[in-house]
This record gives structure tokens, C-alpha cells and sequence, in this order.
């Protein structure tokens, strides 16, 4: 495993991090939660990713058991806040009472004094910024929180932000946008932005809710045992990469990325991560898994290194496929 620095500041990641939407608490059961977790830790990773909202709660609380009984000091754990995670007005958004209430209760499942990493899991256009990034303040100086990220927000966003968290001397660092081969939104605006903001890339669904695997294939019902077969995860899969999925051209696009990752000796999902490692902005690419010889394939992605003539080969088959447009950030 190789390690990162996230953005400019000095806190180290694993370039991959395991995260648990969906799968905890949802798509696969504790025992085998907690067998994917050990694989991850096995494995080198120390980074981990999980939100409040992630299984109705229930997935911070089986990260936080899986986690139990680790040094502490050597986890990078974030978790994140701003969906609905109950039935009242407070239970969801970024104002003061919820940050601060949604970071306790994420505390509190995940069985931790602190988290290293607290995200908005979304912008709020109801509250004012300042009241959202002077919350964030309180607890990075309480120690309840040691860094701040923003996740799936507009370049405007990103740089208000950044310029409160300067005035307010808190580190803003991290953005948690999606990002894959085939979802490249992030590329013209928001990655500069961050540059300059200092904030490194974390990001999620890079192999595409699993498109990049190449088990989604033209004419073929989707996997049992996939994402896309499973009744827990179909509708997210839908909602992300259904105009692919449903796209018998985009699905034979994407099994001709098999013959490049054979001729490299990787597999397309090692070549997918491979992909998205290898722009310097991205501190770490987060991977979900159902089993964990799913974890120890994709950490063989780490230190991988890519051509600029693999890179134009993959551009010249997934062509018009590539989403870019960066008003579909959000």
C-alpha cells in the first residue's frame, strides 16, 4: 500500500481507503463486514470511510465494531453529515444543531473519542455558510474533529468555504467527489479550484458502481451477486450509472478495456483504480466491498503506474461515453 498526503495538509491516507455505503448494514451481513474490514487492514489500508446516513446509521455502527480494538492512532476515519437520519425538521442539513448533534451520535456509533476527517455530505442552501463552518470550528476545537471536508460541492461553494475556513483557522481539506474513468466532471473546475484551496481529491465510485469491473455485460442479466442484481443496491445503481448499465454500446466499450488491463496484468477493476490514482489531486480512492477477496484484488492497484499510451488507448475506446460536463457536479 502507498500513502498520501491529503491536500496540502499533513495528515498521511492510504491512496486507497475502504468505505461501507451500501454494503454494512444493508447488502451483506456483520460476519462478512467484519471479515472485508480485516482483509482491508491486512491489506495496509488504514483509511476509512463511512456517514451517518449510510444504512440508516447502521453502517458507522458496524465499522465501529469491526474497528474495535485497533491502535487507534494508526486509523483514518471520516464520516460525514447533512442527509435525513430521522423523522424531524433537525434531524438533516448542516445548521449548528445538527452538525453538532449528527457528530455526536456518529461518535457514539463509531465507538471513538474523535473522528480524523468530518464531512458536509452535501452543500445546504437553507442555512447560512458561516453558521455551518463555525459548527465545523466548535468541534475541530473541542478535538471532537481534526480535519473538515465537503463532499459533491460546486466550485462557488468549495471557494466560500475555504475563505471561511481561513478566517475561522479551520482545516478544510478534503473533497469527496465522484470520480471514474467514465465520470470525469470534476476535471476542469473543481479540481483546480481545490488546488488552490489546498483540498485533495477523496473519491467515491471509482469503478463506476462496478461498470469498470466489466462484470455488467451487453444483453446479460446483471450479476446475482452484484450491486446491480442485489435488491439493496439496484436503486443506488440505478440513480448513479443507470444511463450506462442500460446502454448495450457503453457496456461493450467498457469489455474492450479488458484486453489493456491484460496486456498490463491487471484486472479492469485494478486498471480502473490504476486510473484514477494517477491524477497527482486525488489523495485516495475509496473502495466498497462485498467480499474480501474483492478488497485484496483491488488493492493490488496501489503503485500502479499508467502510460500516457494506456491512458489514450482508454480514451479512444470509451470515447463519447465519458460524462465531463461540470454542471453535473452536485
Amino acid at each position: 500500500m502507498e500513502f498520501r498526503r491529503l491536500g496540502n495538509s499533513g495528515l498521511v491516507i492510504s491512496e486507497l481507503a475502504f468505505g461501507n455505503w451500501i454494503t454494512h448494514g444493508a447488502q451483506i451481513d456483520e460476519e462478512t463486514a467484519q471479515a472485508c474490514v480485516r482483509a482491508a487492514l491486512d491489506a495496509g489500508i488504514t483509511t476509512f470511510d463511512t456517514a451517518d446516513v449510510y444504512s440508516e446509521t447502521r453502517a458507522e455502527t458496524v465499522l465501529g465494531k469491526a474497528l474495535a480494538g485497533q491502535r487507534r492512532e494508526g486509523l483514518v476515519l471520516s464520516t460525514k453529515v447533512c442527509h435525513p437520519v430521522g423523522p424531524g425538521p433537525n434531524d438533516r442539513g448542516l445548521s449548528r444543531k445538527h452538525v453538532v448533534e449528527g457528530c455526536e451520535a456518529s461518535l457514539r456509533r463509531l465507538g471513538t473519542d474523535y473522528v480524523d476527517v468530518y464531512y458536509a455530505h452535501r452543500y445546504d442552501p437553507g442555512v447560512p455558510l458561516e453558521e455551518t463552518m463555525l459548527a465545523f470550528a466548535d468541534l475541530v476545537r473541542s478535538g471532537k474533529v481534526l480535519y473538515v471536508g465537503v463532499s459533491e460541492w460546486t466550485v462557488e461553494q468549495i471557494s466560500r468555504a475555504a475563505g471561511l475556513a481561513r478566517e475561522l483557522r479551520v482545516p478544510l481539506v478534503a473533497s469527496q467527489p465522484q470520480y471514474s474513468m467514465l465520470w470525469r466532471v470534476i476535471e476542469s473546475q473543481v479540481v483546480p479550484a481545490c488546488e488552490r484551496e489546498g483540498l485533495g481529491q477523496v473519491v467515491w465510485s471509482p469503478l463506476a458502481q462496478g461498470i469498470l469491473s466489466g462484470k455488467y455485460r451487453p444483453g446479460a442479466a446483471a450479476p446475482a451477486d452484484s450491486r446491480a442484481g442485489d435488491d439493496a443496491g439496484k436503486g443506488f445503481v440505478d440513480m448513479l450509472v443507470g444511463h450506462w448499465l442500460n446502454d448495450e454500446g457503453a457496456l461493450r466499450a467498457v469489455q474492450e478495456l479488458g484486453p489493456v488491463a491484460a496486456d498490463l496484468g491487471l484486472t479492469m477493476s485494478q486498471l480502473a483504480l490504476a486510473w484514477v490514482l494517477k491524477n497527482p489531486s486525488v489523495s485516495a480512492a475509496i473502495i466498497g466491498a462485498s467480499r474480501p477477496e474483492q478488497v485484496k484484488e483491488n488493492v493490488a492497484a496501489s503503485g500502479v503506474r499508467l502510460e500516457q499510451d494506456v491512458l489514450d488507448r482508454i480514451d479512444g475506446i470509451l470515447g463519447d461515453y465519458v460524462v465531463r460536463d461540470p454542471a453535473r457536479t452536485g
